[in-house]
């Protein structure tokens, strides 16, 4: 399987602090890694690296063919490779869904505006959204914001997708549609890597599960990993998770 994605001892600070500490993983064609850990363990920011908006002091990353370490970096070309979708859906709320999703295909990559709002109604179509083309953001639900957002990163034709933390500000339900569009993306052969909370998700979805402490990867495995845990600080994360997950059912 080949590297997409591949970070050797990478190194990152702002200012004083040290955020990442010599982070090392690889992620293949057609993989699916879920990268966990506590808040400001650094999972967002190797998310950030990966794109290149953010840059760093030490190691080598390299993603899709782009040597992100490299002074000539081509920001441009590396990000029609990659899409990335955040916590905060980044609508432009005075376009409707689809012209929302027209946009960078038209401005970008020069599509004529019919082809793009044809390729607008097909990723729209693959979210579950086609029916909501002509609202405007104000008139959807938080879920489905967070899909419009997904299927405009589609519409580019990435290589590769980052997901940060997409679902952390929606309840069950609407995480419920989030995490099922993602799951359809991963058995459609998509390679992502998404930073998450959802234990149950990263289980079930994810081929690699990449587990941050302190800046650090500190182990790496499939799912299974999750129910053995070889280190006391993924012991004490998981069971912190199940314990915040059941006092919210409460």
């Amino acid at each position: 399987m080949s590297a997409v994605v591949s970070l050797s001892n990478v190194h990152k600070q702002f200012g004083s602090l040290k955020v990442l500490d010599g982070v090392s993983f690889e992620v293949g064609r057609g993989e699916v890694a879920a990268i966990i850990g506590q808040s400001g363990s650094g999972k967002s920011t190797v998310l950030r690296c990966i794109n290149a908006l953010e840059t760093i002091q030490q190691g080598t990353i390299d993603v899709c063919g782009h040597a992100l370490h490299d002074a000539s970096l081509n920001r441009r070309a590396l990000h029609l490779d990659v899409g990335i979708v955040f916590q905060s859906y980044n609508l432009f709320p005075h376009l409707t869904v689809e012209q929302n999703i027209m946009l960078a295909p038209v401005s970008v990559k020069s599509i004529p505006k019919k082809q793009a709002r044809e390729l607008a109604r097909e990723v729209l179509t693959r979210v579950g959204m086609e029916a909501k083309a002509e609202n405007y953001p104000e008139q959807l639900s938080g879920g489905q914001q967070q899909r419009v957002a997904i299927a405009r990163s589609l519409a580019m034709s990435p290589k590769l997708m980052l997901f940060d933390e997409v679902t952390s500000a929606l309840d069950p339900q609407l995480t419920g549609e989030v995490l099922r569009v993602m799951e359809d993306l991963a058995r459609g052969g998509m390679t992502m890597i998404l930073v998450t909370h959802e234990m149950a998700f990263a289980r079930k979805v994810a081929s690699k599960v990449i587990y941050m402490h302190q800046g650090k990867v500190w182990e790496t495995g499939s799912g299974d990993m999750l129910d053995q845990p070889k280190t006391a600080e993924l012991r004490n994360f998981v069971g912190g998770v199940s314990h915040d997950r059941a006092e919210a059912s409460v």
